[in-house]
């Protein structure tokens, strides 16, 4: 009996031994977010406004699983909820392989792998909103009409850093991934994945300089009027051809940062704010289909890690012609009252060929938590 008791308790002291040196399923959980508080003037004839607005608000829980697997979950609050783009929304949920630098593979929802911009969280973006080229030709408010995306969409990519110098930094990265290509939260429509991906080279530290690309389609299933005046039924799918040329430096505080956005293929009519506009499938005659756009900028300190000034050139042309071309000439300061807490004030004169010149003063407060 002696015996047995103390082979017992030989085995559970083991067992207790390797359950505390073994590390639990889920780890180094946390919740965070942020918030955007926002007041704008926009002086454009006959669209003129004056208003406070919320951003956004975000909600983040993270963490691993065991060492190898880290993942994510995004909620936006935003706005009022009578449509898709301001409603609040699931925009993250994904799981990340993260084993090797150089083989990495994420399934979920998560941003485009498509030009340096797009994947910046808003609160670090700096500007009162995301380059002209960007929010609508990287999945933001896109060009296509799809509903507000975030940048994002759902499928599966893989990417890593690889070929390190002397300094043991990697020069050269790699991303490429398959999406549904119809935007957050929605299924593919007509089984046609849309295929991203980018390559950047690093030849000093701080600096990249990369090239991307964007095959694909957009779809939706409903009714539409054809070249004949014709009604059709059933699926109607857009082919969608786009590339990037991307360049940044980041140095002793400052950063540049430019890129050029081509797209060709035809967009819809309709955007889609509510479900009933899924089956909306006219197309948008009047941008034909060719778009670019432009940006340069330019965060410089003014006292380093709290004062900041910043430039911006913004140019996007919705069908590729100067004709339509809306360029925004944009500066102003970022003060960081602390690392989670900080004030930005922007002014933008809007040149718009299609329209008239106008003014716009944007005022945020922006929160971390």
């Amino acid at each position: 009996m002696k015996k047995l008791l103390l082979i017992t308790t030989m085995a559970l002291t083991a067992i207790c031994s390797n359950a505390q040196e073994s590390k639990p399923l889920f780890n180094n959980i946390k919740l965070s977010g942020f918030g955007m508080a926002q007041y704008t003037y926009n002086g454009q004839k006959n669209e003129e406004s004056n208003t406070f607005n919320i951003r956004m608000l975000r909600l983040i829980l993270d963490g691993r699983i065991q060492n190898d697997f880290y993942w994510k979950a995004q909620i936006q609050f935003n706005g009022n909820t009578s449509t898709l783009g301001n409603s609040p929304r699931v925009v993250d949920l994904f799981t990340e392989w993260q084993k090797y630098d150089f083989f990495r593979v994420k399934l979920g929802q998560f941003k485009r792998p498509f030009t340096f911009e797009n994947p910046l969280a808003p609160i670090d973006e700096g500007f009162m909103s995301y380059s002209q080229a960007i929010t609508k030709l990287s999945g933001f408010n896109d060009r296509t009409g799809e509903q507000a995306s975030n940048g994002r969409d759902v499928g599966l990519q893989i990417q890593g850093d690889f070929l390190k110098n002397g300094e043991g930094r990697n020069l050269l990265h790699y991303q490429i991934g398959i999406f549904n290509g119809q935007g957050i939260n929605t299924k593919d429509v007509d089984q046609r994945k849309d295929v991203i991906g980018g390559l950047w080279v690093m030849p000093v530290n701080g600096m990249r300089l990369g090239v991307f690309g964007w095959e694909g389609s957009s779809a939706r299933k409903g009714t539409w009027i054809d070249e004949n005046g014709a009604t059709q039924t059933g699926v109607r799918s857009l082919p969608k051809y786009r590339y990037a040329i991307s360049g940044e430096y980041i140095t002793n505080d400052w950063t540049f940062r430019s890129e050029y956005v081509h797209s060709t293929g035809k967009a819809f009519k309709t955007t889609i704010n509510s479900n009933e506009d899924n089956s909306k499938c006219d197309l948008n005659t009047t941008i034909g289909d060719k778009a670019d756009g432009f940006y340069g900028m330019v965060m410089a300190p003014v006292v380093s890690k709290k004062l900041y000034a910043k430039v911006r050139y913004d140019m996007y042309r919705p069908n590729a012609t100067w004709a339509t071309s809306n360029t925004q000439y944009e500066a102003g300061v970022n003060y960081m009252i602390n690392k989670n807490f900080q004030i930005d004030l922007e002014y933008a004169r809007v040149n718009d060929r299609a329209k008239s010149d106008y003014n716009i003063i944007d005022a945020q407060v922006d929160f971390k938590f």
